[in-house]
């Protein structure tokens, strides 16, 4: 089902154990638009520290009671490695944020996760791309370093789904909007629309505009450029936030821009 980020937000995160903190924000990857971490406020448990914790233990969560169950303990979290959430999230901590957790990398094969379309299937051996292999404390020690060290000056991919919020959108002949929110998929965690609010343009309403058809992102200029024209998305379906939106919903909005559905290739 496909969630506002801003319901993700509303999660209380708890643990094996007790209860964690809540969530945020959200850092999604900004190559593949799928989410990677939630930022939990963990409260004065841990000094007002943030944490990240990864969608790969995130259980289902109940929507009703506003909790998401993970599948790891409080004494986990404690320990878990220092983030700046101030600052950019380099690949160096996030393999080493990997091997803490002993999770498999998630970058490096062709699904959204490694080799999987969701996060659970890089624990359940249908993908394992990056997996740090068995051996020896010492060495796999030397190997988590070793692999940090090797993604010390890669840059930066991950963005914070609240920083993305009133970015500038232009079509392929001018302005038409501006962001008000992101659509998840809550079993994969990708981002499937952005919710665009169009009111500011031409008293119009909101309408629901897919990452794949963004053709650049000024990230300093808080700016989106996507390859549609102003008349096409003043013609779009309109976006009603109170109604689920179902698939048939969504293939009219694919066959609105003629363009085939995500669900088509499988993602």
């Amino acid at each position: 089902m496909l969630r506002q980020t801003k319901d993700l937000q509303d999660l209380a995160v708890v643990a094996t154990d007790g209860a964690i903190g809540d969530v945020k924000d959200l850092y999604f990857d900004d190559e593949d638009w799928v989410i990677r971490y939630l930022v939990v406020d963990v409260g004065s448990w841990l000094s007002s520290r943030k944490v990240l914790i990864s969608p790969i233990a995130a259980g289902k969560p109940d929507w009703v009671a506003k909790r998401l169950p993970v599948s790891l303990t409080r004494e986990q979290v404690k320990n878990s490695p220092d983030i700046d959430t101030d600052k950019p999230v380099s690949r160096q901590y996030e393999t080493t944020y990997s091997g803490y957790y002993r999770y498999p990398y998630y970058w490096g094969g062709a699904g959204l996760w490694a080799g999987g379309m969701s996060p659970g299937m890089l624990m359940t051996g249908y993908g394992g791309v990056g997996a740090l292999p068995v051996m020896k404390p010492k060495v796999k020690e030397d190997f988590a370093r070793a692999e940090a060290a090797r993604h010390r000056d890669d840059d930066p991919h991950l963005r914070s789904s609240e920083a993305v919020k009133d970015y500038h959108i232009h079509a392929s002949d001018g302005d038409i909007g501006h962001v008000q929110g992101l659509l998840v998929d809550d079993e994969t965690w990708a981002i499937r629309y952005l919710i665009v609010d169009t009111s500011n343009w031409w008293l119009g309403h909101q309408v629901l505009i897919a990452p794949q058809w963004i053709q650049d992102v000024s990230w300093p200029d808080a700016k989106v450029l996507v390859n549609l024209t102003r008349q096409e998305v003043k013609d779009a379906p309109a976006y009603d936030a109170a109604a689920p939106l179902d698939r048939k919903q969504e293939s009219g909005i694919y066959e609105h821009y003629g363009r085939p559905g995500y669900w088509e290739n499988g993602e």
